[in-house]
């Protein structure tokens, strides 16, 4: 999009339209959240990065976990789809984290080419574990940001992501429910 005035973007052009004063964004502004996205990253995956390699595990790892436990007996079609990585890469995690009793993975109940996948108790253990300073990161920012900047934030990061994934989440700020959780019969 080209920029309206030296290096800025108008961000809403009917409010430009309606004379309404727009939301300008200097390409300055526009570094620095992407520089805050950066930082923010870093610390937020500070701590469950030295719980991962405790165990020998990577970030790969915790994605996995974080998905299979947000949606049981998800498919792996499924969480590959949401990874966005190859059947070889997703092979390997999962491998491990089956292996070391993380993950129970099981056939559909109408297509047993299906692999359904759940967390056991030690991994429910081991997300918490992992998930538990990062809920507590962001819940201390959500509450000193206030409520109206929690919703502005969250509209953000769903504008961020790509229209597909998008759907995955309401207007509203909940989530909406996976494929794999509407019904076990569900292929």
């Amino acid at each position: 999009m080209p920029s309206v005035a030296g290096s800025g973007i108008y961000v809403n052009m009917a409010d430009i339209k309606s004379g309404i004063n727009p939301l300008f964004l200097r390409d300055e502004d526009l570094r620095q959240g992407m520089e805050l996205l950066f930082f923010a990253y870093r610390d937020f995956t500070a701590e469950p990065d030295a719980i991962l390699k405790e165990d020998g595990f990577g970030r790969a790892h915790h994605r996995v976990v974080h998905f299979v436990g947000r949606n049981p007996a998800i498919r792996v079609s499924e969480l590959l789809a949401i990874l966005k990585i190859t059947k070889q890469s997703l092979s390997r995690v999962l491998g491990q984290l089956i292996e070391q009793g993380y993950i129970t993975q099981r056939p559909g109940p109408t297509d047993r080419r299906q692999r359904l996948l759940e967390l056991t108790p030690k991994g429910i253990a081991f997300e918490d574990r992992l998930s538990r300073g990062q809920r507590d990161r962001i819940a201390r920012a959500y509450r000193a940001a206030g409520a109206e900047a929690v919703e502005g934030f969250r509209k953000v990061l769903v504008g961020l992501i790509e229209a597909p994934d998008q759907a995955r989440f309401k207007p509203d700020g909940t989530r909406r429910q996976a494929p794999s959780q509407k019904t076990i019969t569900d292929s």
